[in-house]
């Protein structure tokens, strides 16, 4: 049972109780401004952190709803959440498979080709690791969050995070340094300013760079993104090994207007949150459920933040 002793990942609340309110899915693309230890529902943190080291360096620990072991996110990281309602139960596996080839498609949609899915829910270039996700089902509720590993600081990884007490077979043992990889040394980034970008995309570039830029893969993701659909049954089969990757292809249904590609800034009000303006685009799918671990009432953190 997990203790209450963490605050909770709360960034996603208002998200969450639009899908209940509205029956409609919710998809969010944000980032951190800060560095910030997240514990899984059910993670044991004296298994999973430096304990030791995170109180003295006074690093926020949280505990998010979804499950999974603890992770360490930073301005590198670019979050994608979806909540969603009213999807029949029990189908987790399946939907979390949808979601992934949605994050795959998605990341071709934007210029990033390449990725495939691994263990169950893992995003690779190769056999390094460049996003993670967790899923929340319970009966009225699908919580879905990933995270992209653009630019990681991997010497906060390792120095917060022990090694998991679970891993995928894929992963052979390796160190959070050999494991981790990042789309910014991996993927070129003229690949996402070709013809059809406008200026605002690729503004802070200077001419040819070997990785890709943690803000410009956000707007182009807000840009790009349409809501899953969660009754659509993926093309890969659940449990895809490093053998058989699902690779993407770029959706049919049309971009948002450029209009939501807005530029994101440091909230004034938080130490903790940048957002840009949020996709919250609405589906008539009625959303859907997932939580592959039920969150203990945790208490209840203030969550300030800034919307463009």
């Amino acid at each position: 049972m997990a203790d209450c002793t963490y605050p909770p990942y709360t960034y996603d609340d208002d998200l969450i109780e639009a899908a209940r309110r509205d029956g409609q899915t919710g998809v969010r693309v944000y980032r951190l401004a800060d560095t910030v230890a997240v514990l899984g529902s059910g993670s044991r943190p004296e298994v999973e952190l430096h304990l030791d080291t995170c109180q003295r360096d006074n690093m926020p620990i949280l505990r998010r709803r979804g499950g999974g072991c603890a992770v360490v996110l930073d301005p590198g990281n670019v979050i994608i959440s979806v909540a969603a309602t009213g999807l029949p139960f029990g189908r987790h596996r399946q939907q979390l498979d949808t979601l992934t080839a949605w994050m795959i498609d998605s990341l071709v949609c934007i210029g990033m080709p390449g990725v495939s899915q691994a263990g169950i829910c893992d995003l690779v270039l190769g056999d390094k690791k460049v996003g993670g996700a967790c899923l929340r089902r319970s009966r009225d509720l699908l919580y879905y969050t990933a995270s992209l590993l653009i630019d990681p600081d991997v010497e906060k990884v390792t120095r917060y995070l022990k090694h998991p007490p679970r891993e995928p077979e894929y992963r052979r043992g390796r160190s959070h340094r050999d494991f981790m990889g990042s789309l910014a040394t991996l993927v070129a980034v003229d690949t996402l300013c070709g013809d059809s970008a406008d200026d605002a995309h690729c503004e802070g570039f200077t001419g040819k760079t070997s990785g890709a830029n943690v803000e410009l893969v956000a707007k182009r993701l807000r840009h790009a993104l349409q809501p899953p659909d969660l009754q659509h049954r993926p093309a890969t089969a659940a449990g895809s090994s490093m053998g058989s990757p699902r690779r993407g292809s770029p959706p049919e249904t049309p971009r948002l207007p450029a209009s939501r590609s807005a530029s994101w800034i440091p909230s004034p009000t938080s130490p903790l949150l940048w957002y840009g303006d949020e996709v919250v685009r609405r589906t008539g799918l009625g959303g859907s459920r997932m939580g592959i671990s039920t969150p203990n009432g945790v208490g209840n953190m203030t969550k300030r933040r800034h919307e463009l």
